[in-house]
């Protein structure tokens, strides 16, 4: 009969459980994998998959005793770096979402929304045109396949056991203003077109009194906010490039890879 000591339990669930936890956080949290589209099995399939193949290239970590306070703190310590890093990621997605969405609110296209199948909500659809444009453009440049790396050296930088510090928790709070602004960026040409285009419904409506502004103002700024977008989209691409690489350094910078 196959006995096994402590000390064997204890390295094996440090060598291949404990990177499984961040591994599978991470695949649980980040976009276009995490979502709902994507049963949760084959995301812990392949998780599995990852691990099998990054496990014996990491570095030898101390045998503890797998059932008690410690373990349950180390798996804790990997599944909050696996939602941190995933988490980042998610930051970037929304912020061409609720770029969409603000667009969308300012050109009266707010009430056009369909149900967001990855999160199950309902959203501009603008917005929700823009998230699928950043998901096909972020798979066609290989950005899933820089996670995978960042994935994999953070086992290095982070070593399982060595905690995260304050700073990493501070980063994470910056990244949230650092998308607000980078949003409101991206939709001031827009926002700027259609408050002159307000701005000139106003001054006409000063001026003829007698004219109905809401039946000619309404479907000249829905038409005038489709054009801004239309155009908006031709330096889309420029936008991306920027807003990602800053996006995927700031990832590495969060594990602490270079």
């Amino acid at each position: 009969m196959l006995e096994l000591s402590t000390e064997q339990i204890g390295a094996w669930v440090g060598s291949f459980m404990l990177p499984l936890f961040r591994i599978a956080s991470l695949l649980m949290v980040m976009p276009i994998i995490g979502t709902k589209l994507v049963p949760g099995r084959v995301r812990l399939y392949l998780a599995l998959a990852i691990c099998v193949v990054l496990a014996p290239t990491l570095p030898p970590i101390a045998p503890f005793d797998a059932v008690s306070l410690r373990a349950i703190l180390l798996i804790a310590q990997e599944i909050l770096i696996g939602v941190m890093l995933g988490f980042s990621l998610q930051l970037f997605f929304h912020l061409f979402s609720v770029a969409g969405q603000i667009i969308a609110v300012q050109a009266g296209l707010a009430f056009a929304s369909m149900i967001d199948p990855s999160n199950g909500v309902s959203v501009p659809v603008l917005g929700q045109m823009l998230l699928m444009l950043v998901t096909l453009l972020f798979l066609a440049m290989n950005g899933h396949l820089v996670v995978f790396e960042v994935l994999a050296e953070s086992f290095i930088t982070l070593p399982i056991g060595t905690g995260l510090s304050t700073n990493h928790y501070w980063e994470l709070v910056g990244k949230l203003s650092w998308v607000l602004g980078a949003g409101l960026l991206l939709v001031l040409p827009a926002i700027t077109a259609l408050l002159v285009v307000s701005l000139a419904f106003g001054i006409m409506t000063r001026a003829a009194p007698q004219l109905n502004i809401i039946s000619i103002g309404f479907p000249m700024t829905l038409v005038i906010g489709l054009v801004v977008f239309w155009l908006g989209l031709s330096d889309f691409l420029a936008h991306y490039q920027l807003l990602s690489s800053e996006a995927l350094q700031w990832l590495r910078e969060l594990a602490q890879a270079r």
